[in-house]
């Protein structure tokens, strides 16, 4: 059955799933970050033989549930990451609990997602990034693409995403990016209770700080330096653009206007009260 690592764009995702890559599989030395082995869902390999048209929104929404019933095929668990809403389309959804073991739901301040979207997208200005946030019909990707993972995500609006996923009640673990970066021992402990209980397996104390130890932000931006990252954007002049960019030094008191902050704060009150961001 699937665990899924899901996220909206630019909130912590890869920094925990680059976490159990080395809790996981990799031995003495740290995992190349081009070489990750939780893949992401959805995946045009996933689709094979279910649909010649996957570029198409309906037909990808009717075969979510076919594709991960045929990935479930082997019993073993498995992780996928995820930037999908957990969306439901009349008798389709993106998942269910027959296919999902449960759901690692990272979350992020939406004032600091801004910032890493509008660097991420390569957008002119605030105001488009925050278009995309506030966007309850946003879908990304790129349609009739070679690259495998290049294909419809219907993500939603930061708001939209963040309360979809809580409608999973099968093992849902949230995890603030703010408590990582302030407390990353607590929070990756959080996340292998959580696993210990729901797979049964026990991580040894030496591998638990040697996978804290090689997810650091700084050792991560420095094998992107030397390596490059395969999940890189590039900007419209064909650049590539930095995807371990400003990390804890994104702090949207000293980058985001104070007008759009306000506005993120209106928009999206309910839940930004919710979590403590205001």
């Amino acid at each position: 059955m699937i665990i899924w690592l899901a996220s909206y764009p630019k909130s912590g995702n890869t920094w925990i799933r680059i976490f159990l890559n080395n809790l996981f599989y990799s031995n003495e030395d740290p995992s190349n970050i081009n070489s990750l082995k939780i893949g992401q869902f959805p995946n045009r390999s996933h689709f094979s033989g279910l649909t010649d048209n996957l570029d198409d929104i309906k037909e990808f929404s009717e075969n979510c549930i076919n594709a991960q019933e045929r990935l479930n095929l082997s019993t073993q668990f498995k992780f996928f990451k995820t930037h999908h809403a957990y969306w439901k389309s009349g008798k389709h959804t993106f998942t269910n609990n027959t296919n999902s073991l449960g759901v690692i739901y990272v979350v992020r301040d939406p004032r600091n997602i801004i910032t890493s979207i509008k660097n991420h997208y390569d957008f002119v200005d605030y105001n488009d990034a925050l278009n995309f946030l506030i966007n309850d019909k946003n879908v990304i990707g790129l349609r009739h693409s070679n690259n495998e993972v290049d294909l419809p995500h219907i993500i939603s609006s930061w708001k939209n995403h963040y309360n979809s996923w809580k409608k999973m009640e099968k093992n849902y673990l949230l995890i603030k990016y703010e408590n990582l970066l302030e407390n990353p021992l607590i929070e990756f402990k959080k996340i292998t209770n959580y696993l210990e209980k729901i797979i049964d397996k026990k991580f040894e104390e030496r591998k638990f700080f040697e996978s804290i130890d090689n997810c650091n932000f700084i050792k991560l931006k420095d094998q992107e330096n030397k390596l490059g990252f395969i999940e890189a954007q590039k900007d419209k002049f064909g650049k590539v653009k930095p995807f371990f960019n400003l990390g804890p030094n994104n702090d949207w008191k000293k980058l985001l206007d104070k007008n759009i902050a306000k506005f993120i704060e209106n928009e999206f009150y309910e839940e930004m009260s919710e979590l403590n961001y205001i």
